[in-house]
Order: structure tokens, then sequence, then C-alpha cells
């Protein structure tokens, strides 16, 4: 039976014929690498935030939670498979949302979309995608992906987008709550640079018919108008839980809400009767100094309480983190700024080898700890 880290041994043995690794082995070093052939303003798109309190806080804070190695437990044969809205899944890993890809590398989300689809670990397509969720559907063929929703003000526009996602085989919907407005930014402010004010991202605005429907030109004619369009439609900071049973009636897909760091707010989101929850701060990119994403963790899926799945997204670099998510409560990963760098080093090839190394780190630490299944890890697998 192989093991995802089997994929060591394929690098330690094409080290033998003299072979390197393309990408830097270390997080660090890739997103150093990544910064190096990157435009100053793609970069800091990419790793910049709202302040950087909070985006030092995501990774610092797992520093708190220490591995509790077990020795003596038979780890020959390791299953890292989770099981989530009926399907089962090899692995706890989900690619996050990420939006406007094409200021990284021109092919984008189909890139990512494709290395998704070979390693069989679900992609998130963002709302301000490069491609439209069809045609990233049509690259991904069978393979599980989700569709992520920035909550538009129109109700016509939001049962569209959805509408079109379930119609394209998406099998879940995730609704960021936590964009009810752009935060100020200062590296993008510094750099002047929002790249949706040049038409980048919004393929999945163009190619919608309610929104095309308001517009009096095409914007193949003329982007600029859809450009307002989507200004005026991108966030709607009006909306309250109540407004989720619009959503709910729009779509046969489990809905998940995204941004959740208040167990109060776990609370609200069960009564509304949501399928799911996403612990997540946006990567430190919307509210500086708030809390870190790992430390809401634990609060959240204490108030859950495994009546929905729980995924934890902000933060997640290596195996470790990915187990010690488990451990506080969630039930699968969103690895998010990661690929970036893969994929602007090496396109499809990098994103893939980001994933490979994810996942062999994971399968590797689980079994160093002790643990054969990523099903039993829990609370006991960290010092208390």
């Amino acid at each position: 039976m192989a093991h995802y880290g089997d994929h060591q041994l394929q690098i330690y043995q094409a080290g033998l014929k003299g072979a390197r690794p393309r990408l830097p082995m270390r997080m660090e070093d890739l997103e150093d690498a990544a910064h190096a052939v990157l435009s100053r303003e793609s970069y800091w798109y990419v790793a910049g935030g709202a302040g950087e309190i909070t985006m030092d806080a995501n990774r610092t804070a797992f520093d708190k939670y220490r591995i509790h190695p077990r020795m003596l437990t038979d780890v020959s044969e390791r299953d890292l498979s989770v099981t989530l809205f009926d399907r089962i899944l090899p692995s706890p890993l989900l690619l996050a949302p990420i939006g406007v890809q094409s200021i990284i590398r021109p092919e984008a989300e189909l890139a990512v979309a494709r290395a998704a689809a070979a390693t069989n670990v679900p992609m998130i397509l963002s709302t301000v995608s490069a491609h439209s969720m069809e045609r990233v559907a049509e690259t991904m063929g069978d393979a599980p992906r989700w569709f992520q929703l920035y909550w538009p003000r129109s109700p016509e526009l939001a049962a569209s987008f959805v509408q079109r996602a379930e119609q394209a085989g998406y099998e879940a919907v995730v609704v960021t709550l936590d964009t009810k407005m752009m935060a100020w930014r200062a590296r993008d402010l510094q750099n002047a640079f929002l790249p949706f004010l040049n038409g980048q991202g919004l393929a999945n605005y163009t190619s919608d018919p309610w929104f095309r429907d308001g517009l009096e030109r095409p914007p193949e004619e003329d982007m600029w108008p859809a450009v307002r369009r989507w200004a005026g439609e991108f966030a709607d900071p009006s909306k309250t839980w109540k407004d989720l049973a619009t959503l709910r009636e729009a779509t046969k897909l489990p809905i998940l809400v995204k941004g959740i760091v208040h167990p109060d707010d776990a609370r609200l989101a069960l009564e509304h009767g949501v399928d799911g929850i996403v612990v997540s701060n946006h990567g430190g990119r919307q509210v500086d100094g708030s809390i870190a994403a790992i430390d809401a963790l634990p609060g959240v899926a204490t108030m859950v309480n495994g009546r929905v799945p729980v995924l934890f997204d902000s933060g997640i670099r290596t195996g470790s983190d990915v187990l010690k998510a488990k451990a506080l409560g969630a039930d699968a990963v969103l690895l998010g700024r990661p690929y970036i760098w893969g994929l602007a080093l090496d396109g499809e090839d990098g994103v893939r080898e980001v994933i490979k190394r994810v996942l062999a780190d994971v399968d590797l630490t689980m079994a160093l700890a002790g643990k054969a299944q990523f099903a039993e890890v829990d609370g006991s697998l960290l010092v208390d």
C-alpha cells in the first residue's frame, strides 16, 4: 500500500541521480523564491494583509500547541481519509479559495484545478476567479470541487452564482462572511493596486446572465461599466443571519460559512441551518489584531459539538499544523498561500508538488506521533 509519505523517498532516490527539488523545500524559502519572480504588486496582494499582526499570530499561535508522540503503535498502514457531505476524500486537505490568480500566472485557476484533480484534493474556487466556474469545472472533470461565494448585494446575482455552481458539478457552497467590506491593507494601498479595477478576477461576473443583463454594453466591448457594476455588487454590509434563508432557497448544495472565529457566531450559524463552518480570519487580511485562527478553533468546535463539519483555514503550512488543527477540533483543513507560491514558480507542476509535500508531511508526522488513522487524532495528541 502506497502512502503519501513515499514522496520523501522519491526525492531521495532522485538525488542519487543528481536531481535536486526544483522548488525550495522549506515553506519560508518557497515564499521567498516566489517573491523574487513576482511583481511587487502581485506578491504583496497575496502575501499582505490588514497590517501584519494577525498574519504573524496565525503562524506563531501554532507554537503554543505541542505534539506528544506515542511509541510502539502499529503505523505500518495509514489512513488520512475524511468524509465530508457523504463523499470520502483520501486526505483532510482542501485548497482554500484564493482570487484573481491571473496576477500570479496567466493559466491561473486552470493550472490549480488540474493539480487539484491530479492529487484528488478538492479545490474551492473563488468567486473572483480569472476563469469562469464552468471552465474550471470542465478542467477538473469528475474531481471534487466546491464554490466560494462572496455574497453579492443582489439576491438575484447570488442565486445565479450558486445555481450555476450546482449545475457545473460543484459539491458545496462556502459563503465568506468576513468581507462585508475590504479592509485597510497598507501594502496594496502603497502599491495603489486593486486588480479588479483592471477587470481581473471578474470572469464569474462577466459570464453571468443576470449580471450581463444589467450592462448597456457587453464587457467584451467595454469593461469599465462591468467593473463599476462589480463594485456595487461585491459586498453588502447590511446582510444579517436571517438573509441565509434566501440563499438556502436558491440551492440544494450544502452551505458552509467561512470566517467564523467566535463561538456565538458558530451557535447562530447552526441556528440558521448551515451545513458546515470554516474557522478562518481570512489569513489576516481583514481584521488586524484579531484572534489567531488556531486559537479560535477549540471554542468553535466545542460549540458545534460534531453537529456539522468544522474546517480550519488561516496558517496551515506543515504536517504538524494539520494534525494540531485536527486535535483542536477541525475535521479538515484548507491550504492557502503555499500553493500560490508553487503556482508562481512552476505552474500546475508547482501546485501539485506543494500539495504532495504537505500530504507527505501529514502522513509522516502522524505516523511518528503514533497514529495510524487521521480519524483517531484528537486532543490526546497534544500536551496538556
